[in-house]
């Protein structure tokens, strides 16, 4: 899932601030997991910006709302005259939410309540975990399901290299190895000697390939 993380209040505040009016937007889904923006956390921003105005003295009319996603169109038919109403917008999506209002509503400022972090995982209540980035050329079939690219910080290919002790990455003593964690699931599954073949370095042309990526489904 699209994990993101809300922006301080002052810089949240600062954008928004000249507005007469503000629809605080949530997105129910990805962001909301981790609960930084869902229709519950744009309820409380919307609160707590009505305190700041009030506080500066300012008059400005602070509403709230939500869907289920902010990156796909259907969802927008219940607000689309709350929308159309709107002087400004603070979108609590990932970053695709805020461009995809922005070009849903060319004359409608949007702004970014949520910093979208990374792709990852819940391994407890409460933690998220960075596993993927998107990188257009997953390897995790050679490498008992674990990321290289996103797991190990020198991103290497063939490793482990030098500087791990113990299972532990030198850059932190709390950041597992990744080479260790492929070479511990390979041989769990058998497959120790996939660990023995050399992989090619990255084609990151497959991870831009001369512009933003796009996909589309020829049945549709």
């Amino acid at each position: 899932m699209i994990v993101g993380e809300q922006k301080p209040f002052d810089e949240i505040w600062g954008m928004v601030k000249d507005h007469k009016q503000i629809t605080v937007f949530g997105c129910n889904t990805c962001v909301s997991v981790c609960h930084q923006g869902g229709n519950k956390e744009a309820e409380i921003l919307a609160s707590l910006l009505r305190m700041r105005a009030t506080q500066e003295g300012l008059d400005i009319r602070i509403e709230n709302n939500g869907i289920e996603r902010q990156c796909e169109h259907p969802f927008f038919e219940k607000v689309e005259d709350t929308l159309q109403a709107s002087e400004s917008v603070l979108s609590l999506a990932c970053g695709i939410g805020v461009q995809f209002i922005a070009a849903k509503y060319p004359s409608l400022p949007v702004y970014p309540a949520l910093n979208t972090t990374f792709l990852g995982d819940v391994p407890s209540d409460g933690f998220f975990a960075e596993k993927c980035q998107a990188c257009g050329d997953c390897v995790l079939g050679i490498t008992g399901g674990i990321c290289p690219v996103s797991r190990c910080c020198k991103r290497i290919f063939n490793g482990p290299c030098g500087g791990s002790t113990n299972g532990k990455c030198e850059i932190s003593k709390d950041i597992d190895c990744a080479w260790q964690l492929v070479v511990d699931r390979l041989e769990a599954l058998g497959k120790l000697d996939d660990y023995e073949k050399i992989t090619p370095i990255k084609d990151w042309s497959k991870d831009r390939a001369g512009g933003p990526r796009s996909f589309k489904l020829e049945d549709f």
